[in-house]
């Protein structure tokens, strides 16, 4: 697919919203998405955050593959992160998550001659779970939820149920995709609107990968005997199976990318990551 350049106003305005408001924060929450830890992780972001202290939060592990988690986690603590695996839709890793800050604000207050509220910014690209994980952390509903990238509109700052102070963002992309595969790899995920999308040539990829990296799984799912030599033909085979036909037993390609893509997500067709530590992003977005 072509190199997706989208930067809409709100997301220049989010970046100019963090830089004004990192100072008044003692650590940052950094949401990724456990299935494209390269692709989701915003290079502006790590800019803008510099030496605060921060948490890298795995989130969707559920959906992810387990085994390439675990190795995600050891490349994260080598470097210097905290970082935990969760799920913050059914609050899987919330109770870690509390335990790491307060051991956090202990040490910030330790040095301190008054005592002060922990404050916290959580920050990632769009659609990664940042409302769900919100919610679990204030134990209310507090942020927008949705799987549509951009639900959350504007700052807000929220107290949390042991007193510390957590300020939300809205999602923020970057202004270009220097590496084509982390705005696929974004795509695939939902972390980019499908409207901007050419939608069957972006399930035909994510077929394409999942042909070369999880080729069990995808025969699996979709009865398919032998997976066939192109992303093509599976596509085809994949649609004949799950009755994908337009009048004239033409292919419905949009209708079978859509459904590749909505199983992907949901996790129906099974834990899967798109991204080894050992893979590298091409070139550093």
């Amino acid at each position: 697919m072509e190199n997706i350049n989208w930067y809409p106003g709100h997301m220049k305005k989010t970046k100019e919203l963090i830089k004004e408001n990192l100072k008044m924060v003692d650590a940052v929450i950094e949401v990724i998405d456990a299935r494209i830890p390269f692709s989701s992780r915003n290079p502006i972001i790590d800019g803008l955050v510099r030496n605060k202290p921060r948490i890298i939060v795995l989130n969707k592990s559920d959906l992810a593959d387990e085994r390439a988690g675990k190795q995600w986690e050891e490349k994260f603590k080598a470097d210097g992160n905290s970082v935990l695996s969760m799920n913050c839709m059914s609050g899987s890793g919330t109770k870690e998550l509390f335990n790491l800050l307060e051991t956090m604000a202990a040490e910030k207050n330790e040095s301190r001659i008054m005592q002060k509220p922990f404050r916290l910014m959580i920050v990632g690209v769009p659609n990664v779970g940042k409302s769900s994980l919100i919610n679990r952390m204030t134990g209310r509903k507090s942020a927008q939820t949705g799987d549509r990238p951009g639900v959350t509109k504007g700052k807000q700052w929220l107290k949390l149920k042991n007193n510390m102070q957590l300020l939300d963002t809205p999602g923020i992309l970057w202004p270009k995709f220097e590496d084509p595969k982390a705005g696929v790899n974004l795509a695939f995920c939902g972390s980019i609107k499908d409207e901007i999308m050419d939608i069957p040539t972006l399930g035909m990829e994510l077929i394409g990968m999942l042909s070369a990296r999880y080729a069990n799984l995808l025969a699996e799912r979709y009865k398919l005997e032998e997976l066939a030599e192109t992303p093509l033909e599976n596509m085809e085979n994949m649609a004949m199976k799950r009755g994908c036909i337009l009048p004239g037993k033409r292919i419905d390609y949009e209708r079978i990318a859509r459904l590749v893509l909505d199983e992907f997500r949901g996790g129906k067709i099974g834990r899967i990551t798109l991204e080894m530590p050992e893979d590298g992003p091409e070139e550093k977005h």
